[in-house]
């Protein structure tokens, strides 16, 4: 098949391939302070080998808690389960900064526009830069390391049922060292807690005086 020039045509992995005709936007975090949840969330996608070819998958990670805010799984490189995975994050929360890579599904207008009406501010790495989005990457790395690599599915269902198991586990239940050995939901609830209380205080003063 080398000698021939014959290859199998499957999806390949390479899942950051801009669309020139779309705009590139700044990145908006170099020297920036993470200080709160929900300040800057990060995007990204991985590709997995599954029964019958390959699967990709999004999410979307709070920077500030490490908490996995949103997810999707799909056969297919399209915007549309970035979009589902966003929407359905935004249904709790809305970041202030969403940070992503140059592929060609968060440069598409549809996910530009999206962003622009919910005035969330949008970011990008530098071509060739990993570490600019480096938490989702981190994610990705405990994600496979942890639970992808160590076992085999059947089935795409069995995959998708197996994801929302590890995150279940990464947001609930794994510790981080950066995060002082909490989980990121205890600190991204803790925060958001505090957060809400502070805002009732403040009210509850302006009613007083």
């Amino acid at each position: 098949m080398s000698s021939g020039g014959i290859r199998a045509i499957y999806p390949g992995p390479n899942t950051s391939q801009g669309d020139k005709r779309h705009a590139i936007h700044p990145y908006l975090l170099r020297d920036m302070p993470i200080e709160r949840i929900n300040q800057v969330w990060m995007v990204d996608i991985t590709y997995l080998r599954a029964p019958g070819g390959f699967v990709y998958l999004v999410a979307l990670i709070d920077v500030y808690s490490r908490y996995i805010v949103g997810w999707s799984l799909s056969n297919t490189l399209d915007t549309t389960f970035c979009m589902d995975a966003l929407k359905r994050a935004l249904s709790s929360a809305k970041p202030e900064i969403i940070n992503s890579d140059q592929g060609c599904q968060f440069t598409s207008d549809e996910w530009i526009h999206y962003l622009q009406e919910q005035e969330i501010k949008i970011s990008m790495t530098g071509k060739g830069r990993c570490n600019d989005n480096i938490y989702i990457e981190r994610f990705w790395r405990s994600f496979k390391y942890e639970e992808f690599y160590l076992n085999e599915y059947k089935s795409v269902s069995a995959l998708r049922n197996a994801i929302h198991a590890y995150i279940e586990f990464y947001n609930q239940q794994r510790w981080h060292q950066a995060l002082d050995y909490k989980t990121p939901a205890s600190v991204y609830f803790e925060q958001e807690i505090k957060e809400k209380q502070t805002c009732e205080q403040t009210d509850n003063r302006a009613i007083f005086y």
